[in-house]
């Protein structure tokens, strides 16, 4: 979904937040880049106000920084950032799935496979935001059967933030055949009903996720080429 296609005159806040949020996770409006209320309402067809709130809410999910009457700008990838970030999600996740496993339906182990053959193949066709949707639904598929909406609302404000590294770097952190055979393991487990099983082994794929972010901040593979 192109940034500069006008926007249709409906819902317009969550829109542009989409796309905002959107072009932010592909790496299109990059990390450090200031952004003008005035230039994006131009480019998208609106007038300043829904440009306002959607940037107003990418703020409150961390993805956008403002200094009133300074800047406002794409917020920079951090370190110390991207850590706490994957520590709670990390913790989330183990939350949800020992809290799903027990309720787990046969028809949700069924949609974490067909999300797991969709991952497997957008990999072998080197597609990143196919398989980067795929792995959104595997991992969507407990935090809806844990049926805990706050849970489920955290979750997704903290999604963008640990999808926009994924976008830049998905090959070294899940393009190889261990995130598919992760994803396979945690099928068995929650099959089996062993909820403490199933979220330990979450917790580790998480622990190794972050270990391999740290490596590629270790070599300055997130060092911006901010425009002027």
């Amino acid at each position: 979904m192109s940034l500069d296609r006008p926007v249709a005159r409906r819902l317009l806040s969550d829109e542009v937040f989409d796309r905002l949020r959107d072009s932010i996770v592909r790496g299109e409006l990059v990390p450090g880049e200031k952004v003008k209320d005035g230039e994006l309402a131009e480019r998208l067809g609106l007038s300043r106000t829904p440009v306002r709130e959607a940037l107003a809410r990418l703020a409150d999910i961390g993805l956008v920084e403002a200094k009133p009457g300074v800047y406002t700008r794409i917020t920079t990838l951090d370190r110390r950032d991207v850590a706490n970030t994957l520590a709670v999600l990390r913790s989330l996740d183990q939350l949800a799935v020992e809290a799903a496993v027990p309720v787990m339906t046969e028809r949700d182990l069924v949609r974490m496979r067909e999300a797991n053959r969709d991952f497997e193949r957008a990999v072998a066709a080197g597609d990143t935001a196919a398989a980067l949707a795929a792995d959104a639904r595997f991992h969507a598929v407990p935090v809806a059967a844990a049926g805990n909406p706050v849970l489920s609302r955290i979750v997704e404000q903290l999604h963008p933030q640990l999808h926009r590294i994924l976008h830049r770097e998905f090959s070294p952190l899940l393009g190889g055949r261990d995130t598919i055979e992760h994803h396979g393991r945690l099928i068995e487990v929650c099959a089996g009903g062993d909820a403490r099983a199933a979220a330990d082994l979450s917790g580790r794929h998480w622990l190794e996720l972050g270990g391999h972010i740290n490596e590629l901040f270790d070599t300055d593979r997130f060092a911006e080429a901010v425009p002027g």
